[in-house]
């Protein structure tokens, strides 16, 4: 049994629907606590962004998007397992 924080169902909501707007500059991993894979993320999107004419924004806007709506559909207590207590960072 993981150790249920309520503030863990806020993240867990905040970071699937920022995933899902915002997903491309990473927003979600700041709210998380992923601070280098969130700069990873807006890096790639506005550096690479500005040289590809946008593609890459679009790119790390669809990986927003599917981390978003995984976020959204685990259930609670595999939420916290993955996220919180085994610190997985991508996907």
């Amino acid at each position: 049994m993981a150790n249920l924080n309520p503030s863990h169902t806020t993240k867990q909501l905040l970071a699937g629907y920022s995933g899902i707007v915002f997903g491309g500059f990473g927003l979600h991993k700041f709210i998380l606590g992923y601070t280098t894979e969130g700069f990873i993320m807006l890096a790639i999107a506005v550096g690479g962004g500005s040289v590809t004419y946008g593609f890459t924004l679009l790119v790390m806007q669809l990986i927003g998007l599917i981390e978003g709506i995984i976020y959204l559909n685990k259930d609670h207590e595999d939420f916290v397992n993955t996220y919180f207590i085994n610190k997985q960072g991508w996907f």
